[in-house]
C-alpha cells in the first residue's frame, strides 16, 4: 500500500519549499490535506507528481509547485472569501478553506461538481461549497471576493470575474500565448485591475477563457 503521508512531506519539501513559498499557513494546508483523495482512484499513484494531472473532462489539476506559488502571491488571509474558478475534484478549494473564511468553488459540470462536493465533505471541509455554473460567468450571488483564482490556463480573463472582486481584492490566472504561460496576480483598484507577471507555469487554456478569434473575409 503506498504510503501517501510520507509522499505528501516529499511533495513539500521537494516542490513547495524549493519554490520560495515559505509562508507557513500554505506549508500546513499542504501538509495536511490528502491530495490523493480528490483524484480518481485510477490517478492515486500520479497525485503527488510534480506535474499537472489531467482530470476526467478535460479539467487540468495544477501541480503543487503552481498552486502553492499561486497561493503565495494572492496572500489570502483567514478573513477572506475566496472564489475558486475551475475547482476540478477540490483539492484547491480545501487546501484554499484552510487559508481563507469561506471558499466558493465552481464547476461547470454538475458531476464533477457533486464528486468535489463530497470529496470537501470527507475531509471535513466545511467552509466551502461547490456550485455548478459557466466558469466565466463567476458566482455573482456570492460576490463580492476578496480573492478569485483561476484553475487553468487563460488567453483573457472575462469581465464578469473582474467585476466579481472586491475593490482592493486580487486575482490570479496563467495567461498562455503559444507554448508559454505566466501566472499574474491582478489587484483591484477604483474598479480596475492592474495585472504583473508573478512567474512562468503551464496549463491548458479553459474552454470559454480563449480570445475570440477575429476572421477577415
Amino acid at each position: 500500500m503506498a504510503n501517501f503521508d510520507t509522499r505528501r512531506t516529499m511533495m513539500v519539501d521537494t516542490q513547495v519549499r524549493p519554490s520560495d513559498v515559505t509562508k507557513f499557513p500554505i506549508i500546513d494546508a499542504m501538509l495536511s490535506i490528502p491530495r490523493e483523495a480528490f483524484v480518481p482512484a485510477s490517478l492515486r499513484e500520479a497525485a503527488y507528481v510534480g506535474e499537472n494531472l489531467t482530470l476526467p473532462g478535460g479539467r487540468t489539476m495544477l501541480e503543487p509547485r503552481t498552486l502553492a506559488k499561486m497561493l503565495d502571491a494572492l496572500d489570502v488571509r483567514s478573513s477572506d472569501v475566496v472564489l475558486d474558478v475551475g475547482c476540478g475534484l477540490g483539492y484547491a478549494t480545501a487546501v484554499i478553506a484552510r487559508l481563507a473564511e469561506f471558499v466558493v468553488a465552481l464547476e461547470d459540470d454538475a458531476d464533477r461538481a457533486a464528486e468535489a462536493q463530497a470529496n470537501l465533505s470527507d475531509e471535513g471541509v466545511d467552509n466551502a461549497a461547490v456550485m455548478t455554473g459557466d466558469l466565466a460567468e463567476g458566482v455573482a450571488k456570492s460576490a463580492p471576493y476578496d480573492v478569485i483564482l483561476i484553475h487553468g490556463g487563460v488567453e483573457v480573463v472575462p469581465q464578469a470575474l473582474t467585476d466579481q472582486l472586491r475593490d482592493g481584492g486580487r486575482i490570479a490566472a496563467l495567461f498562455v500565448q503559444g507554448a508559454l504561460g505566466t501566472v499574474r496576480i491582478g489587484r483591484k483598484s477604483d474598479g480596475r485591475v492592474a495585472w504583473r507577471d508573478a512567474f512562468n507555469a503551464g496549463a491548458p487554456v479553459i474552454a470559454g477563457f480563449r480570445r475570440a478569434t477575429a476572421f477577415a473575409l
